[in-house]
Parts: C-alpha cells; sequence; structure tokens
C-alpha cells in the first residue's frame, strides 16, 4: 500500500490529462484483470438495462472501469495538490446553497457516483459539515482518507455507522450539514431499510434519509459531482431542495430518493458505480444475481 501511495504522489504533480489518461488506460486494465468486479459491473447492468444489447452494456462497463481508474488516480490530487490548484479544476454549478444552509438543517444527498469525493470538499469548504465514516481495514489507507476528507476544513466531522443516528441528529440540530450516501445494499443486518424499485429491480435501500429527514425538518439538496470534458477538472451540481419530502410515507420517500438517482444515472451512466453489489440482499425465494453459471 505504501508503494500505491508513493506512486499517486509521484502522479499527482502531472497535468490532468495526463493523469486522467494514465487513470483510464488502468481502469480498462482492471476490467480485464479483475473478473469479479467485471462479473458484478455487467451483471448489475444486465439487471437494470434489459433491454440495452450486450455489446453497449460491456461497452459501458469498459467506460466505468476507466471512469473509475481515472478517479482513484485523480484522488492524488485532492490528498497532496494546493487549495488553489484543486479549487480551480471544480466548477460548482448553481453556486453553493449558502441560504438554506444558514437556514438550516441541511442534509446533502452524495449518490455514489465516481467522484464523490468533490462534493465533500466543496461543502467541508463552504460549510464544514459531517458524514458516515466506514473504518479502513488498512491502516495508512484509512489515515489518508481522513486527511483528504477533512485537509480543508479541520471542523469536517466524520461519524461512525456503528454508533447509529444519534450523533447525525445532533450535529443537524446544530445546524451542521449532514453528507449522505444512502444508495448502496448494506445487507439483511439493516433493519433501516425496504426493498424498493431501482431501474425495476427490487433493491434493499435505507430509509434513513427520509427517516432523518422527518426527525430533523432537514432539507434535502442532492449534489452529484461529474468529469468536465476535455480533462480540465470536475463539475458539482447542487440542485433545488426537495419540496415536501418526506412526507408521511416513508417508503414513498425512500422510492422517490431512488427515482431521482435513476434519472442522474442515465445522464451520466458510466460514472455511477456499478462494481458494488447493488442487489446482493434479495426478498425471499429470489435467487442469487451475482452467483456466476458454470
Amino acid at each position: 500500500m505504501r508503494a500505491i501511495l508513493f506512486l499517486l504522489w509521484l502522479l499527482h504533480w502531472l497535468p490532468l490529462p495526463v493523469l486522467g489518461r494514465i487513470g483510464k488506460c488502468l481502469g480498462m486494465a482492471a476490467y480485464w484483470l479483475h473478473k469479479d468486479r467485471r462479473h458484478i459491473a455487467l451483471t448489475n447492468l444486465r439487471l437494470c438495462f434489459p433491454d440495452m444489447p450486450e455489446e453497449e452494456r460491456v461497452r459501458l462497463a469498459k467506460a466505468h472501469f476507466q471512469a473509475y481508474g481515472r478517479s482513484v488516480v485523480e484522488r492524488g490530487i485532492l490528498w497532496w495538490s494546493s487549495y488553489e490548484r484543486v479549487m480551480r479544476l471544480i466548477r460548482v454549478e448553481p453556486a453553493f446553497p449558502f441560504e438554506a444552509v444558514a437556514e438550516g438543517p441541511v442534509i446533502f444527498l452524495c449518490p455514489h457516483f465516481v467522484c464523490l469525493e468533490i462534493p465533500g470538499i466543496v461543502v467541508g469548504v463552504n460549510s464544514g459539515g459531517s458524514s458516515i465514516y466506514i473504518k479502513q481495514k488498512n491502516k495508512l489507507t484509512d489515515k489518508m482518507l481522513r486527511h483528504g476528507r477533512s485537509r480543508f476544513n479541520k471542523g469536517v466531522l466524520l461519524l461512525s455507522r456503528k454508533e447509529g443516528v444519534k450523533p447525525i441528529i445532533r450535529s443537524l440540530r446544530k445546524k451542521i450539514p449532514f453528507y449522505m450516501l444512502p444508495d448502496m445494499d448494506f445487507g439483511r443486518k439493516e433493519k433501516d431499510a425496504v426493498f424498493t424499485s431501482f431501474f425495476g429491480q427490487q433493491a434493499a435501500t435505507l430509509t434513513a434519509l427520509a427517516r432523518i429527514a422527518a426527525v430533523t425538518g432537514a432539507r434535502v439538496i442532492p449534489v452529484i459531482a461529474t468529469f468536465l470534458p476535455g480533462y480540465e477538472g470536475w463539475q458539482v451540481r447542487f440542485y433545488p431542495p426537495w419540496e415536501n419530502f418526506p412526507g408521511e410515507d416513508i417508503e414513498a420517500a425512500t422510492r422517490y430518493m431512488n427515482e431521482f438517482i435513476e434519472q442522474r444515472i442515465l445522464e451520466h451512466p458510466e460514472e455511477y458505480y456499478w462494481m458494488h453489489r447493488r442487489f446482493k440482499t434479495r426478498p425471499p425465494g429470489f435467487p442469487d444475481v451475482y452467483k456466476e453459471t458454470p
């Protein structure tokens, strides 16, 4: 791991167009070398886009691996480049929602696109905030991720999932924004989840966004980062706060969240994190979709 981090440190000095192309090449290599992740990505794409020709799904999977490889290599810029260089590469459209944050509380909903570290930096720089952090098994990786997420604002709070929602609610009631990524499958042990549609498939989906918003009265503001064309950097888009969310029906609110994420995925399908086993938790009687056939 030290060698990998040293390599990322060396690469971060390169111009972004060079660095991005290196990342895409490494991502393409990962596509061929990591059979299990390739299988997961292609399975997800077959489930979510059943009418898409297989050759198109393969092309999309390759583009995704390239985007992911690029995001990993470019992370060196976030960890070691100057504040000026990082901010120069980020385009925020529209402007950061200072007024909504001042009125508070606010939950920034950030789905799992490959550039998800970028909005966290923008939120941290402009308002501070809190987010859930899962401790990494490798101590050095853990240290670097913590450093990267708080290097421009030491007031950023990294909360443990093991502590539950109480620290989140406390920070929101203090008008500290919460940066949330709820669109993953956390398994059968996760009680705060329901099966609801995601691209027509029944997906175990956390209801935490709707429940926390209901308890705290927080406004939900989606934020998504994508690559700018021509290796110019990253675009961070803040969407208007959701009106009348979550309402009385928590499950309906959770479906609404998935529908919003689906629409954003259709805009940049190669940049969504398809290597995650999004459908690993299945309703009773449903088969394991990731089990490879002999």
